[in-house]
């Protein structure tokens, strides 16, 4: 059977392109594997924490040696990163802020990449063989002639980080000046109906 993880981040609901973009992908996605397993893992509404003291501590002792309060400190990354271990297709749904990955797709990123898990101790990349689709949506459009190419932060950090997880089959759809849906230039449905044909490229 086959399985799909989405990673949402953005706060804005139904107005959001990202999820809109997530529906589009997963609506097509399921069409391709009927009976396939979908797995939503929401980051609005997931209790998740930016990395501390505890939390470090309890990374670099070894697991024979964790109390239980250690345990309970990487609980939840041990959840994503179970989560992320199971799937074949991974999509990463984010809008992009001052050029870069909301601070919760940060985060979820920190709680997963873990030595000994998803991480060689020698470095090597532990999650392989899978696929991942990354969909942005950005006020700024970061095309090849745009003049603002070099601000792409975003796609290079999780380009970097997937290829550190070991996933290289990535493919990238970038939905750029998706502040015109929110100034009224144009619908919500005619500006994500452009990206239909890379969803479907995606799956391939």
């Amino acid at each position: 059977m086959s399985r799909l993880l989405t990673i949402e981040t953005s706060p804005r609901g139904d107005a959001s392109i990202s999820r809109q973009l997530t529906r589009r992908f997963v609506a097509a996605w399921e069409a391709e594997h009927p009976g396939g397993m979908v797995k939503i893992r929401d980051l609005t509404d997931t209790p998740l924490t930016f990395v501390t003291a505890p939390w470090l501590q309890a990374y670099f002792t070894p697991t024979d040696r964790h109390s239980s309060e250690m345990k309970a400190v990487l609980r939840l990354s041990d959840e994503l990163v179970a989560e992320l271990l199971e799937t074949d297709h991974l999509v990463i749904s984010t809008p992009v802020y001052n050029y870069n990955v909301p601070a919760a797709l940060k985060a979820w990123v920190d709680h997963v990449v873990r030595k000994g898990l998803t991480l060689g101790v020698d470095g090597k990349g532990l999650v392989a063989a899978k696929k991942a689709t990354v969909l942005l949506a950005s006020g700024g459009v970061y095309s090849d002639d745009s003049p603002i190419r070099d601000r792409d932060i975003a796609t290079q950090y999780l380009r970097l980080i997937l290829n550190v997880l070991g996933i290289t089959d990535v493919t990238f759809i970038a939905a750029g000046g998706a502040k015109a849906v929110d100034l009224g230039e144009i619908s919500m449905n005619d500006f994500l109906v452009k990206f239909d044909h890379h969803i479907q490229q995606s799956l391939v």
